[in-house]
């Protein structure tokens, strides 16, 4: 293997976007640069179970599922590599030890700092946010608390907890319907992708759009919509020092930018840069940085924005700690545009996870 840096590309998972993680990792294992990394693909089916996937088998060129036919595998941290099941337990699958992962998961159980604690606890290092930047930029709630500490301008918004919505929906909805301007866009607060949204146009709505929203997350978000508007995107890479790449625009072809705009309507279109005057565009790169800083992410983030309502101002939406890296998705494109094409990205990407690993390590973990 020479000297090769050993990645583990960590995919699939047990969220509703496990088909969008697969498009994911297909893309990165595609472009990553074979003469520096030594791949090894492990995937999470929707159960959970981790296994070892080939490369080269069709089972992953066709949408990896379900873990059938294949090698389970677990996580040995002392030696930072990986066991495979054999009759009689399990063995290393090599001698080599893990050098980074990377972790192209998308939702929870990957994307909100489950999966980055298993790593810290294991010593291995990992590209993204750690456990405290990705359980905040997962967590909407959580995340539009930490904009509002630090003064970001966002929708004005509400949270329903399943508790309450079961306890008396009327109560809910009437404080709701009183403290809120529809249209408004009701969202599992623990989900990315646009799965489970819907549009509320009136109160006749909310309550069949409030329980599709539970199906999913046992809180939610409400938020005011932002008509009209315009939705704008910025990439963030760096570690102490992140660095914003040119904006996106997004209009999709459909009401909003659902789960289906985003990965089967071909009609949505992305607008790389984005036309927007000078000032614009410097206000929002600048405020997708201290987005970014507000979290604790590291790594990388997209940054989501509108601009609209009846002074065009400007809202930030949400920051996504472990965005899509499919052949469409915006994070990749705004940085191949910015400069640094797709291969180099994930080159970037692995770095600042090891500088950052390195760092963590100067920390004094005891008493002397």
């Amino acid at each position: 293997m020479g000297n090769r840096i050993h990645v583990g590309l960590l995919f699939g998972g047990r969220s509703c976007e496990h088909e969008v993680s697969v498009t994911s990792a297909q893309s990165v294992l595609a472009a990553i640069d074979r003469n520096k990394y030594d791949v090894t693909l492990v995937g999470i089916d929707k159960a959970g179970q981790w296994c070892l996937v080939d490369d080269t088998e069709a089972l992953f060129a066709r949408g990896w599922v379900d873990s059938a036919g294949l090698s389970p595998v677990t996580l040995d941290p002392q030696r930072r590599t990986l066991l495979i099941q054999v009759r009689d337990g399990y063995r290393p699958l090599d001698d080599r030890a893990l050098d980074v992962v990377v972790p192209i998961l998308h939702g929870p159980f990957g994307e909100d700092g489950t999966i980055q604690g298993l790593l810290e606890l294991a010593g291995i290092p990992y590209v993204g946010a750690g456990v405290v930047g990705s359980a905040v930029g997962m967590d909407k709630e959580m995340m539009k608390r930490a904009f509002r500490a630090e003064g970001l301008p966002s929708v004005a918004y509400d949270v329903i907890r399943r508790s309450a919505w079961d306890a008396d929906q009327t109560e809910v909805s009437d404080r709701i319907n009183g403290a809120l301007r529809y249209p408004l866009f009701i969202k599992p607060a623990n989900l990315g992708s646009s799965v489970g949204v819907v549009r509320a146009d009136g109160p006749n709505a909310l309550p069949g759009a409030v329980e599709h929203a539970l199906e999913f997350d046992y809180k939610v978000i409400v938020e005011e919509a932002v008509a009209p508007c315009r939705e704008v995107e910025c990439a963030v890479l760096g570690n102490e020092w992140p660095e914003a790449s040119c904006l996106g625009e997004i209009r999709p072809g459909a009401e909003f930018y659902s789960y289906d705009a985003k990965y089967a309507d071909a009609s949505s279109e992305l607008i790389i840069p984005a036309e927007l005057d000078d000032a614009t565009t410097a206000e929002i790169r600048a405020l997708s940085l201290r987005a970014f800083r507000a979290v604790e992410a590291c790594g990388l983030s997209r940054i989501d924005f509108f601009i609209g309502g009846p002074d065009n101002s400007i809202y930030l939406n949400e920051i996504n700690t472990l965005p899509g890296f499919t052949p469409i998705s915006m994070y990749p494109k705004l940085w191949a545009e910015s400069g640094l094409p797709y291969a180099q990205l994930i080159d970037r990407l692995i770095t600042l996870a090891l500088e950052r690993f390195a760092a963590t390590r100067q920390v004094r973990s005891a008493l002397e």
